[in-house]
């Protein structure tokens, strides 16, 4: 079955029907101050497609990205060292579940987050979670071995919790800020996922070693001390009125085909789709392979992740968000199959790459795609961060459940498999999304 999708994801809210509102918009203010996007005209909302704003907003997305999601997608570098070491006396189902928590929540904090995006408190919240994901980090270097308590409050809570309140404002913002390239756009700002995913697990696995654990800790900690400052300076949220005006219509998000079928097909995804993020080192180190390549296999996915995130959401742009998420989230599942081929070198770099193209796509195309569903913009926020909360079942449930199926004896191929065809099962309900998106728009 083809799909006619083209320009699905990216245009969906520029379509709006005009609304009365002031037209006179003073020239040395480009962006609406004082006026809902609720109630913006087609000529306000054109003058919200990029400019100086946006970019400078993509730069700051990009810097709270790299120093927030991309820290805790190195997870695998502490799985590692947690498991052998650190807290050597828990399994690694335990410790797998504190990283799958810390992942899950900035996808459930997206409830409450959307919610003040929507009512214009996005600077507010992006402030008061870089100080809770900083001040957690300084905490997690004072913790001491065997301590699980310690490690889980500071990395899988307090970190969690101040990711949650960076990721959904600092990527959806660039959905308000574009309209034509707003893919494209939304992939530039993820890619500092993966510039920080690379960074911080080369960064740790030297220095843990080398100077401790806790002074490597603090020493990455300063690198996202700077970057998030510097992100919240550079980031500008498209200002509306704080409170009063009527929410969105959220019984109606139920009732949209595409925006359910998105959810399931996210939540089975999200199952499995971390799992070589995971546990790709781990497995590296037991299979006997080269221990400084296992250790550069994290950053050779993420920094894969980098072309991955830029090239799909350009395609997007062209070929319809849609037509591209498709076969990339059936590759993505494929590739997780693929593990169960890693015997050398060669295969692991191989698999790592391939892996960190596809993984790396399919977040950003997601977080794209979910926003293109709202009606309106006014629904952004509160679309994004009900969709991101509802798949974060996803997460929560992965960690516990591979880890059980690896075992203390490394099963490998139970998780491998499970984790590869739930991903694949979830291109089923993306078909579905496509196919409702396209027949909406042709209609």
């Amino acid at each position: 079955m083809e799909l006619n999708l083209h320009d699905s994801g990216s245009n969906s809210l520029s379509s709006l029907s005009p609304q009365k509102v002031p037209q006179n918009i003073p020239e040395d203010n480009k962006e609406i101050s004082s006026v809902a996007i609720s109630v913006a005209s087609p000529e306000e909302i054109k003058l919200i497609d990029g400019g100086v704003p946006g970019w400078l907003s993509v730069a700051g997305s990009w810097l709270i990205l790299f120093s927030s999601m991309g820290y805790i997608y190195s997870f695998g570098v502490y799985q590692d060292y947690y498991t052998r070491i650190f807290l050597s006396n828990k399994n690694p189902s335990s410790i797998a579940w504190m990283g799958s928590f810390q992942f899950a929540l900035p996808f459930i904090g997206g409830l409450v987050v959307g919610r003040l995006f929507d009512a214009g408190y996005t600077r507010v919240v992006l402030n008061i979670g870089s100080l809770v994901f900083i001040f957690s980090l300084f905490m997690l270097s004072l913790a001491k071995p065997m301590q699980y308590y310690q490690v889980f409050l500071s990395q899988g809570l307090g970190m969690g919790l101040g990711v949650a309140c960076l990721f959904m404002p600092a990527t959806t913002v660039i959905s308000l800020r574009f309209r034509r390239r707003r893919s494209w756009a939304t992939g530039v700002a993820l890619t500092g996922i993966s510039f920080g995913a690379v960074t911080y697990p080369i960064m740790l696995n030297h220095l843990i070693f080398r100077v401790g654990f806790g002074n490597a800790v603090r020493a990455s900690g300063y690198i996202s001390f700077g970057c998030l400052i510097s992100g919240n300076i550079l980031i500008r949220p498209v200002l509306r009125p704080r409170g009063g005006g009527p929410g969105p219509d959220i019984k109606a998000f139920f009732k949209d085909i595409a925006y359910v079928s998105f959810l399931i097909g996210s939540t089975l995804a999200l199952i499995g789709v971390y799992f070589p993020l995971i546990y790709l080192q781990l497995y590296a180190v037991t299979h006997g392979l080269d221990s400084q390549l296992a250790f550069y296999s994290l950053a050779i996915v993420n920094g894969s992740g980098i072309p991955g995130r830029l090239i799909g959401n350009y395609l997007a742009d062209i070929y319809g968000l849609w037509n591209i998420q498709i076969p990339i989230t059936f590759a993505t599942g494929a590739l997780i199959w693929a593990m169960l081929g890693i015997k050398s070198t060669g295969t692991l770099i191989a698999i790592s790459i391939l892996y960190g193209i596809t993984s790396g796509a399919w977040l950003s195309l997601t977080m794209a795609g979910v926003a293109s569903l709202a009606a309106s913009p006014q629904e952004v926020g509160a679309r994004v961060g009900i969709g991101l909360a509802i798949v974060s079942v996803g997460l929560l449930v992965s960690a516990p459940v591979q880890g059980a199926l690896l075992g203390s004896s490394f099963q490998w191929i139970r998780p491998i498999a499970f984790s590869g065809s739930v991903v694949l099962a979830s291109t089923v309900f993306y078909i579905v999304v496509g196919y409702t998106v396209a027949k909406r728009k042709n209609g």
